[in-house]
Formats: C-alpha cells, structure tokens, sequence
C-alpha cells in the first residue's frame, strides 16, 4: 500500500491546489516531508513518530493524490507551498521532518521563514552541491532501472524491494505518478540548487541532520558537509541503513528523533 494505514486521510485546500493529507496522533505538530518515492513502506515509522505528537503528512503537488497546478514547477515553488500549508493548518512550533526530496523541500523553506518552526530534522537530505563541477555528489537515480536503484537505496534491498506484482491499479498509477512528478521538478539542475547551500546560515531553529550509515546515493561525508552550513546543527549517523533510514531502522529513527525533541538542550 502507497497509503498510512491507521492514519485519517483528507484533502487541504490551499490556495486552490487540493492536497492529500494524513494524519495521526496528538499534540505537537510534526510535519514530514516525503521522499521522491512517496510514502511507500513509511507506515512502521511515522505510527511510531505519532507518540510524540499530531504527525502530518501531506502528499506533495503531484504526489499520491495532490493536484499539481501549473504554477508549481520547482522545488522553491513547492517551498512556497508548503509554507502556505502551514499558513492554512495555522501550524505553530512545528517540528519539520524532510528526507531525500522532501528534506530539500524543507531546507528550501527553512531559508525562507521559520516563524511557525520549531525544529528541524533532515534526514538523508539532497538539495546542495558539495563537489567540484567533476564531481557526482548525488546518484543519477534516474540513469539505472527499479532493480539497480533499490540496491542503492536500501543497505538491505531484498528486505525492502518492492513486489510490483502485488500493487493494485491505484497503488501501481501513484508509484508512476510520483516517478514522473521527481523527475520533472529535480531533473534540472539535477538534485539540488546550486544557491541553497550559501543559504542554508541562514536557518535559525534546533536542527537535527541524520544519516544511514550505508547511503550509496547520497554520501555520509555529504550529510557531514550539509549539517556543517547549519548554525548548531547536530550530525548523528543511523546504523546499518541506507538512503531511507527510517524504512530500514524505524526504532532507531525513532529514538534519535525523540531525544532531539524531547530534550530542552537542544535549543537555539
């Protein structure tokens, strides 16, 4: 299932862009921030980040069942967008959760406005340039088939790869839909903004930077260099897992997330 089982599921209007939200839990806002694949295999995890308050998870314009409208064409764009949900929620203290795709989202944000963010976790974050121009800082997932990529991806693919042939029609047109929306708001430049990582000073809440320690599409030496642009940013690294941290070791992810929230030493 591309879906949250146990979440309740509505549709925000904002700004006429109807979008797909779920929903769990009480109290503290937690907003996540999918990957580029969507919210497959995310279930385990964000049950477990409900015990630590109202978790949110909006499908991204042109994700799962959210409309993409012709004015969102970028990254910045959904930025944009994702501010306004928080507008149109009335969002306040809210700990923004991005990883992969969705952590630039949220970086792309964070250089914005955090007037309705408390804290911030990414994990397994593009968005940046780190190399030289020679230099291939982010896997093409792109230039190798479904097979090749989720060896990438996971530190445990046969754990993790999907089996196509158990979707359903709704579940096989999202995992394509998700597919080709990725490809047409991060292809050019590809995976990141070649000005965000100048901005990313800019950020002034608690930050939390994690990291699978086997990502073989985006580096840990990467994860070090991102969290180092973020004032008093905090870099921790999640054990035997790969791009999907959270996927792979849910308890782990849940673990660290907690302390960082639930700690008041970790302020800014």
């Amino acid at each position: 299932m591309l879906t949250l089982p146990e979440f309740t599921k509505t549709f925000v209007d904002v700004h006429g862009i109807r979008t797909e939200v779920q929903t769990r839990g009480e109290g503290r806002p937690l907003l996540f921030l999918h990957t580029e694949e969507g919210l497959r295999g995310n279930g385990v995890a964000l049950k477990q980040l409900s015990t630590l308050g109202r978790v949110i998870v909006p499908s991204h314009p042109g994700f799962g069942n959210s409309q993409l409208p012709a004015s969102i064409s970028s990254v910045d764009d959904l930025a944009y967008f994702y501010l306004d949900l928080m507008d149109a929620l009335d969002l306040q203290d809210t700990v923004v959760l991005g990883a992969s795709f969705g952590g630039w989202i949220a970086a792309q944000m964070a250089v914005k406005c955090v007037s309705r963010v408390g804290k911030l976790v990414f994990i397994d974050t593009v968005g940046i340039k780190v190399g030289d121009r020679e230099t291939r800082d982010i896997v093409d997932m792109h230039a190798v088939d479904n097979d090749q990529l989720f060896d990438l991806i996971y530190s445990a693919p046969e754990k993790h790869r999907p089996d196509f042939s158990s979707f359903s029609d709704e579940d096989a047109l999202i995992f394509a839909r998700n597919k080709e929306t990725f490809t047409y708001l991060a292809w050019r430049p590809y995976m990141h903004d070649p000005k965000l990582r100048g901005l990313l000073r800019r950020i002034r809440v608690p930050t939390l930077v994690l990291w699978g320690d086997r990502d073989r599409i985006v580096s840990p030496d990467y994860g070090r260099a991102f969290s180092a642009e973020i004032v008093g940013s905090q870099f921790q690294l999640i054990e035997n897992a790969g791009h999907y941290p959270f996927v792979e070791q849910p308890q782990a992810f849940h673990s660290q997330v907690a302390a960082f929230i639930d700690n008041p030493q970790h302020q800014f």
